[in-house]
């Protein structure tokens, strides 16, 4: 930008936030507090810009009211879907005339039909004319927020949700929409929870049903925190070290890593690992398992006897603490190792696809 038409822009705002002090183009009606924040305003520019109203020099010869009215005339004021919105539903709105029904009507109908032809911006402005007409309709909400999911305007879309559960609270597909929304923005956990609640109002919707399990799904997929303490779970989320094993799984084996992911029975196997009883006999399991880390280093010459039988004396205390844990396991924890048997069952059958369908089902807007 040139240096002196921004002067001269600076000098016009200036000049016209003044006369708005003096009550004069257009009429001010500010209020006190009004009148000294435009104040603040004239002197920030000032200091910003150098530039002050002795600059008779910066003067045009329309004031900036003149030049804006003259530009925006016969342009028509655009409507903020979510500002203008917002500002009906705060103020106490009216009941619909029948006319303002009928005509309202007939633009949310112009609108599916724009969104079947996926005309999603034009069919967004079709359900804002007709939600300005009756406002106390929750279906044009709901309509409006499949076109703003369709845009990925999915914040808008919770927005519009939101509306038309506060005009009816019962409206299970706002609940659907909310839900799609959520699971875009990957926020999977109040996904569900708008699933869950649509599935109550509608039991029979398999739609619902369908899109609550893969937001389920998604959640036990998600990252579990790890702790590190004696009594918790080191990296792969397997106790004292043992995060490694979590690959061991291989083609056909137990999935580790899902028995890893699943928040069941990692909070099993914490709520064991915590018992003191456990933790000794552990470290001793870990105390044979690093005794057997390679073979046992004998002088060079020596016959290899004492070291074969070294090593057959840490494998049969390595099995006796291995049956004594699994003993413990079976006893005090039985719903741990059940749980831990039916994963690495499933692992062995060697069946790793996934059945469901990883995109939520979005209905059509309502007629």
């Amino acid at each position: 930008m040139e240096k002196e038409v921004v002067s001269r822009l600076v000098y016009s705002m200036i000049q016209f936030l003044q006369s708005q002090l003096e009550g004069g183009t257009g009429g001010s009606n500010l209020s006190e507090e009004g009148i000294e924040s435009v104040e603040v305003a004239v002197q920030c520019l000032e200091t910003a810009y150098g530039v002050s109203l002795s600059q008779n020099d910066l003067a045009v010869s329309k004031s900036l009211y003149q030049i804006f009215n003259e530009a925006t005339k016969g342009e028509p004021v655009r409507e903020n879907a979510t500002r203008i919105t917002s500002v009906k539903m705060e103020s106490a709105p009216k009941e619909a005339t029948p006319e303002e029904k009928e005509e309202a009507e007939q633009l949310k109908n112009e609108g599916n039909k724009l969104m079947r032809d996926e005309k999603c911006t034009e069919a967004l402005d079709c359900y804002t004319k007709a939600i300005s007409k009756d406002c106390l309709n929750a279906v044009y909400y709901c309509n409006r927020a499949a076109a703003h999911s369709k845009l990925n305007n999915q914040r808008e879309a919770i927005e519009d949700c939101k509306r038309a559960l506060e005009i009816e609270p019962q409206y299970s597909k706002a609940y659907g929409r909310m839900g799609l929304a959520y699971s875009s923005l990957n926020d999977h956990h109040q996904a569900k929870e708008c699933y869950k609640k649509a599935l109550e109002l509608e039991p029979d919707n398999d739609s619902y049903r369908g899109n609550l399990s893969i937001a389920e799904e998604k959640i036990l997929r998600e990252p579990q925190p790890r702790a590190n303490s004696l009594g918790g779970f080191g990296p792969g989320g397997l106790p004292f070290g043992l995060g490694n094993l979590a690959g061991l799984g291989g083609p056909g084996g137990p999935d580790l890593a899902s028995m890893l992911n699943n928040p069941a029975l990692m909070n099993m196997a914490t709520q064991l690992m915590s018992d003191p009883n456990m933790q000794n006999m552990m470290s001793s399991f870990m105390g044979n398992v690093g005794g057997l880390g390679g073979p046992a280093t004998v002088p060079t010459g020596a016959p290899s006897a004492p070291a074969e039988a070294a090593s057959n004396g840490g494998m049969e205390a390595l099995l006796t603490a291995g049956r004594q844990l699994a003993e413990q396991m079976q006893s005090q924890h039985p719903e741990l190792v059940e749980q831990i048997r039916q994963q690495m069952n499933r692992g062995a059958g060697g069946s790793t696809g996934d059945s469901q369908n990883s995109n939520d089902q979005d209905p059509p807007p309502q007629s």
